[in-house]
């Protein structure tokens, strides 16, 4: 007979490397998100939020992530909150604290309108507040979504030194919501204006704003 194998299989191992409380019973593994499988060109297209799931993930990667055996898939344990319904609009129903998708952490709601509404969020994997336009659920401005996602990666290209327009960083379909990740900007006039207590601005702000202007528009 063959002796022994004195190393425990590499499942237990992966399980004994999880970070759970002593004499918490184990939850299954996670399979993914409540979503489709990922396409090839949205795994391209959309890589920081997708990823390959079917990798295992092995005790010396970040503690975001954890393994439980040789059949389950890495997962990070910054899961997405429980799947509800939309308002009657159309609009994502979220909580501050909350994760969107495993790489943001919703902060605050920073403003809405026709299209859907702006959170400001913190980027785990680029360590930094990001402002996503989580679009309405409504055919139309998912379409009118995906021309905005057009015009502002085109502007990002003409943009060289990246001052001038918008930055987007990324975007993703999170669970039927088009997100867009852009870079937090602020504040809007609107805002300068009502913490100045509607004062007319100065000659020279005004002209400061003016080139900001024409030299945006020179970059179109």
């Amino acid at each position: 007979p063959n002796p022994p194998n004195s190393n425990p299989p590499m499942a237990t191992r992966c399980a004994a490397a999880a970070d759970l409380p002593a004499g918490r019973p184990r939850k299954r593994a996670r399979h993914g998100w409540d979503v489709a499988p990922a396409t090839k060109a949205q795994i391209t297209f959309c890589g920081q939020e997708v990823g390959d799931m079917t990798t295992m993930v092995l005790p010396s990667h970040p503690p975001d992530y954890t393994c439980f055996s040789l059949l389950s898939k890495g997962v990070a344990r910054n899961a997405s909150p429980p799947r509800r319904e939309d308002d009657k609009d159309g609009h994502y129903v979220f909580a501050v604290g909350e994760n969107l998708t495993s790489r943001y952490k919703i902060y605050r709601k920073m403003g809405e309108g026709t299209f859907g509404q702006v959170l400001e969020c913190w980027d785990r994997e680029r360590k930094e507040m990001v402002a996503i336009k989580i679009v309405r659920a409504v055919n139309k401005y998912s379409d009118a979504a995906m021309i905005e996602i057009d015009v502002l990666q085109k502007l990002a290209r003409n943009d060289a030194t990246g001052k001038h327009c918008v930055q987007i960083r990324n975007w993703f379909d999170y669970r039927n919501h088009i997100c867009i990740v852009c870079e937090k900007l602020g504040p809007s006039l609107y805002d300068f204006l009502r913490k100045t207590a509607y004062r007319p601005f100065p000659i020279d702000l005004v002209r400061e704003l003016g080139e900001q202007l024409l030299e945006s528009v020179a970059c179109v």
